[in-house]
C-alpha cells in the first residue's frame, strides 16, 4: 500500500506545470488524474508515474480497470 504521505505529494506529470494534477487512490492499486484522467497503475506498492503509461490507460473508465495492474512493459 502506498503511504499517505507519497499519496498528499505525488501529481500527475502530465498537468502539474499547468494544473494542480491532484491524484485519486482507486481500488488501492490506482492514481487517477482529476485534470486529465490519466491512470497510472501502482506495481508492487510502486506508483508507476509515466506520462506513456498514464496514457495507456486515459480511455479506461474506473469502474474497468484491472486489478492488480498489469505491470508495465
Amino acid at each position: 500500500m502506498v503511504s499517505q504521505d507519497l499519496l498528499e505529494i505525488l501529481r500527475c506529470p502530465n498537468c502539474v506545470r499547468e494544473k494542480e494534477g491532484l491524484l485519486t487512490l482507486v481500488k488501492d492499486s490506482w492514481l487517477v488524474c482529476q485534470d486529465c484522467e490519466r491512470k497510472y497503475p501502482i506495481v508492487d506498492d510502486i506508483p508507476v508515474m509515466l506520462i506513456d503509461e498514464g496514457d495507456k490507460w486515459a480511455g479506461t473508465a474506473v469502474e474497468e480497470l484491472p486489478v492488480p495492474p498489469p505491470a508495465p512493459k
